[in-house]
C-alpha cells in the first residue's frame, strides 16, 4: 500500500511556536499521532485569529472539517519547540485546504516533522447544512489579499 504524501504549497503566510507539554507524550516516550492533530488544530485557531476569524465565525459561517493527513517524519519529545507554518488554499466557495509544515530545531539545524494537510468546509450549523465563504473571506485566508 502507497503511504500519503502531502505536497506543501511554496509560500506560508503565518507560523506559530508551541512548546511540547508532557501530556502530549504517549506511551511510546513521544508525541502521539493524535497530539499532532491538536497541534495543528491550535495552529490553525491561532493563524484564523490573526485574521480576525474563529472556526464558528468565519465571515459569519462555521468551519467544519471534512478530511485530515499526515505525512509523520520524526519524533517530537516532551520540550521540544515546534514551529507549524500555516497556509491555505480554496477549493470551491465551500472548502478551503489547509496546510501545516511542522519543524523543530535540533543540532542548529531546522528538522521537518510532519506535514499534515485538512480540508475545511463551510457549514452553518443552524440550519445544519454546507454554505458558501464570502470570497473576501476566501481571499484573506488564503492570502490573495496579502
Amino acid at each position: 500500500m502507497a503511504r500519503i504524501t502531502i505536497e506543501l504549497p511554496p509560500a506560508f503566510y503565518f507560523s506559530t511556536n508551541i512548546t511540547v507539554r508532557i501530556t502530549d507524550i504517549n506511551y511510546g516516550g513521544h508525541v502521539g499521532n493524535d497530539t499532532i492533530l491538536s497541534l495543528i488544530h491550535e495552529a490553525r485557531m491561532q493563524f484564523l485569529n490573526s485574521l480576525g476569524y474563529t472556526e464558528m465565525n468565519c465571515g459569519e459561517i462555521a468551519l467544519i472539517m471534512a478530511d485530515a493527513a499526515v505525512e509523520f517524519k520524526k519524533e517530537l519529545f516532551y520540550g521540544n519547540v515546534v514551529t507549524i507554518s500555516v497556509a491555505a488554499i480554496s477549493l470551491s466557495k465551500i472548502s478551503i485546504e489547509f496546510f501545516y509544515k511542522m519543524e523543530k530545531q535540533e543540532k542548529g539545524k531546522t528538522i521537518l516533522v510532519a506535514k499534515a494537510k485538512t480540508t475545511m468546509i463551510g457549514y452553518e450549523y443552524t440550519a445544519k447544512k454546507l454554505a458558501s465563504f464570502p470570497k473576501e473571506v476566501i481571499e484573506k485566508i488564503t492570502g490573495v489579499s496579502k
